[in-house]
């Protein structure tokens, strides 16, 4: 007798293609704002050379591509549950991803936008729909009480990839540069095609499980859809673009972009709104040709209220993405400039022997016809470190800063066993934690990381002088257990209230609320320069934050009904 499976077998290749893709994404963000900011030293190979943004136009380009990154997955889920399925959007997104991060191995300002825009294209194809197609594995009535466990392991998959990409980042760019470090994001990309075209051969239960639901009575045609949306959204974003500048002299949130995106934004959330009212509508007219109208009102409202709790859900979670994108902006520019890095001694020669070590020199002086003249200036590195503590010779050996993006994925491989482990051991004790109850004490948790950031610029007199890199190890830490109880059960949340016709396009909401989060991600950024105080800076995160957490506990108590009233849960 064959051996029960304790997950579906199409789980194993979801999260390898997962992980290959998650690969190439986080080594891309990993080196992202660093790219754009790296300014064109005179001494180096071009290849080393970044694009010398400021500081405010780097924070402004990150957080809009990360806000348009996770808000195509609207569109790609609507898409491919009407049209394409999810195999084959997955498919799209893989090549689109794949070519753009091939593209920005190409050092020209007008490739790096276009190569982003493939980017963003991609991932609304690939992200919704590889999600969808996780909790579609679970709809069978032998796994479904392992949904929860299966969105771990496969949010495992993204991490493992995440931790290991980093490496590859620093040897590539501080040995080759920055074009061998993007080639590689698309190397990763299409490895993790391969790998679900082929695995699918294994696993044919991804196969049977990727459906399109065709336009149903009563509802719009996809066509129909994209027109009455995007017409007016676009219509909304260049109205955002121009108009606060043309009556108040200035952007409203601080540049045209931002502006822009969350007038978009408003009209995608107007979109989802009205799509609760339809559901309640098609569910009160389903209910009124077998019961009186106060019972089938009743019952259309409970029909309804699952996307109306997902809505409510998206909305809370808005702070968290806000703060947890900040590990590729705000959190890289403290390891940059404000943390020691400095390799110990006894670990500089295998590291150098890596190659993921960063010199770095305190200037140096030269002789041009008969002048002397400063050849180069001090590295900012040493701009808070002070001069008793500079080298004699001239040169640090210090950690590439993209290293510690690995610090976040390799805490949730790490963690991972030990959160699903202990909810299991809740529930086997008949305590069982509810899905929306780990979601609200993840957002609860990432109020604390930022606490410890606020305790990180004290210690170290606001940036005035280098901050231990504990502090980094610390946030990580703590932002890593706010994330697993947070994210990998959002997705499971989706995938357990959304009606099966809109799985994917629900799951597109998932990432809309990542979107503005990503895009606040950013505005918070970009204000860095502004906080001369960098505890104020980390004090703004938590007080949002605590925003966020006061609002879903709140609500928590429905949202618990919800759950247990549509799929059983506890």
């Amino acid at each position: 007798m064959a051996k029960e499976r304790k997950h579906p077998r199409g789980l194993t290749v979801l999260f390898f293609t997962e992980m290959w893709e998650r690969f190439g994404f986080y080594l891309m963000l990993g080196i992202f704002t660093l790219y754009m900011i790296g300014q064109a030293d005179p001494g180096e190979a071009s290849i080393f050379h970044g694009l010398s943004f400021s500081l405010e136009k780097a924070a402004d380009v990150y957080g809009t591509y990360l806000a348009l990154v996770y808000l195509t997955p609207f569109f790609g889920g609507l898409i491919a549950d009407r049209l394409l399925g999810y195999r084959v959007s997955i498919s799209l997104g893989g090549i689109l991803m794949g070519t753009g991060y091939l593209g920005l191995s190409i050092h020209n300002e007008t490739i790096f936008f276009i190569s982003l825009g493939l980017i963003i294209l991609g991932n609304g194809f690939f992200k919704p729909n590889i999600s969808a197609l996780v909790g579609k594995l679970y709809d069978n009535d032998k796994y479904r009480d392992k949904k929860d466990a299966g969105f771990n392991i496969f949010y495992m998959g993204i991490n493992i990839g995440a931790f290991v990409c980093n490496f590859i980042a620093a040897f590539l760019r501080i040995n080759y540069g920055w074009g061998w470090a993007f080639a590689a994001a698309g190397i990763g990309m299409f490895a993790g095609l391969i790998w679900f075209w082929t695995g699918q051969l294994y696993a044919k239960d991804i196969k049977e499980v990727d459906t399109i639901s065709p336009t149903q009575e009563g509802e719009k045609s996809l066509g129909r859809v994209i027109v009455d949306l995007l017409v007016p959204a676009f219509a909304a974003g260049f109205i955002g673009w121009n108009l606060f500048t043309w009556i108040m002299g200035q952007p409203l949130f601080g540049n045209k972009s931002t502006d822009a995106f969350l007038c978009f934004s408003i009209v995608i959330i107007i979109y989802y709104i009205s799509l609760y009212l339809k559901e309640k509508k098609y569910a009160l007219t389903i209910a009124l040709k077998t019961m009186p109208e106060p019972e089938a009102k009743i019952h259309a409202k409970k029909v309804a209220d699952p996307v109306k709790a997902l809505l409510a859900v998206f909305g809370c979670v808005v702070i968290f993405w806000a703060i947890f994108h900040q590990n590729g902006s705000a959190l890289t520019i403290w390891a940059e400039r404000y943390t020691n890095r400095q390799i110990p001694e006894v670990l500089e020669k295998p590291v150098s022997t890596l190659h993921l070590n960063q010199v770095v020199t305190t200037g140096s002086v030269e002789a041009s016809e008969g002048n002397t003249i400063e050849a180069s200036g001090p590295d900012p590195y040493f701009h808070n470190l002070p001069k008793e503590k500079w080298p004699e010779n001239g040169k640090l050996n210090l950690f590439s800063t993209e290293l510690f993006q690995s610090i976040n994925p390799g805490f949730i491989i790490l963690f991972t066993p030990l959160v699903v482990g202990f909810f299991m051991f809740l529930r086997r004790r008949g305590r069982p934690v509810s899905t929306p109850s780990k979601i609200g004490y993840g957002l609860f948790i990432t109020a604390l990381s930022a606490l410890v950031m606020v305790f990180a610029a004290l210690s170290s007199d606001n940036g005035a002088v280098k901050a231990s890199a504990a502090w980094l190890f610390g946030t990580y830490g703590v932002i890593t257990i706010g994330e697993l109880c947070l994210s990998p059960m959002g997705l499971s949340l989706v995938s357990k209230l959304s009606p099966p016709r809109i799985v994917a396009m629900m799951m597109g909401g998932w990432f809309l609320s990542t979107a503005i989060g990503n895009k606040l991600s950013g505005v918070l950024s970009g204000l860095w320069n502004l906080y001369d105080k960098k505890a104020y800076f980390f004090l703004t995160n938590m007080g949002l934050t605590m925003i966020s957490v006061i609002l879903i506990f709140s609500i928590l108590p429905w949202l618990k009904r919800v759950v247990r009233e549509h799929v059983g849960e506890e």
